[in-house]
């Protein structure tokens, strides 16, 4: 709880902080890279005057309240530089209450259809962390009581010493907002032989799925099934691969090229991407059956744990 002190018979303006407030999970357009999956923690910092209460903000509205700002605003959603000339955003001619991307960037053309929901505009012509600094503060200050004056909101990647990567996936048994085809996470992974870290093999699987769309193959719908934009055969390439599915909030399709894609056997849990990865693993190196143990992560703190 803030300490209040009297100056002049009025109160003082105040600061209030969280630090790892919450862990935002999104992937955005970036006309270099391509589609990007990406986790950044959010501490946050409250100027204001203290209420009723003696605080700037109870503890538990700020831990509530704007997390599910956040939450709202960008988690697990597809953030679209809106300014930017690589992107197309229109309201689906196929589905109501859904819109259509069309995405060309240096490493490949990517193309989708979701519920309006699942995408996030920013009034940006690049995704940088200031650009999402920006676009959160206005929406959350807009939500917060009077006497908070100020709002700083710090962004920032994990500190990872070794090696990670970048995907983009989704859920289509998820009853949350994991279903939405286009999110991501920035993600280590620690594999073991015999109890010991080989850097080895973490940096191939980090080289593997750098800024990658990982897909399952039980997704995969023919050309003539897929639902996009309304110009989607002027933009097609013959790599292009078709991966659809309807989840509770909606029916969501994505056009990705071969060499920014990897279609597993399995759904993209997290949970069976260890084990995909383990099942990989002594598929390329059958001496190393029952040595290994693989931990993937999902984000920030979070993951799974394979023997075999």
């Amino acid at each position: 709880m803030a300490n209040k002190r009297l100056i002049q018979g009025k109160f003082e303006l105040m600061q209030l902080f969280v630090d790892d407030l919450t862990v935002i999970d999104f992937s955005y357009l970036c006309p270099i890279r391509g589609i990007v999956g990406e986790s950044w923690i959010v501490d946050v910092l409250l100027d204001g005057s203290l209420n009723e209460m003696s605080m700037v903000l109870d503890f538990a509205v700020v831990k509530k309240q704007i997390k599910a700002i956040i939450d709202e605003a960008v988690d697990h959603k597809l953030l679209l530089p809106i300014l930017s000339k690589s992107v197309t955003l229109k309201e689906s001619s196929h589905q109501v209450n859904h819109q259509t991307i069309d995405f060309f960037s240096e490493v490949a053309s990517y193309h989708l259809q979701s519920p309006a929901c699942a995408f996030a505009s920013v009034e940006t012509e690049a995704i940088t962390i200031e650009a999402v600094t920006q676009h959160l503060t206005d929406v959350i200050l807009e939500q917060l009581p009077e006497n908070v004056k100020g709002l700083t909101l710090t962004l920032r990647a994990e500190n990872i010493p070794g090696d990670f990567y970048h995907y983009t996936h989704g859920l289509k048994l998820h009853d949350g907002n994991c279903q939405r085809i286009a999110h991501g996470h920035r993600s280590k992974i620690q594999i073991f032989v015999d109890g010991k870290k080989d850097r080895t093999l973490e940096h191939e699987w980090c080289q593997r799925w750098e800024d990658i769309y990982i897909a399952s193959e039980a997704d995969r719908v023919p050309r003539e099934e897929i639902q996009l934009s309304d110009h989607i055969d002027e933009y097609l390439k013959p790599d292009h691969q078709f991966f659809a599915y309807w989840a509770p909030q909606g029916r969501f399709d994505i056009a990705v090229s071969s060499k920014i894609l990897d279609v597993v056997d399995c759904d993209s849990t997290v949970e069976l991407l260890a084990d995909f990865i383990l099942r990989q693993l002594v598929a390329t190196h059958p001496e190393l059956e029952n040595r290994l143990k693989v931990i993937a992560y999902e984000g920030v703190a979070k993951g799974a744990i394979v023997n075999g």
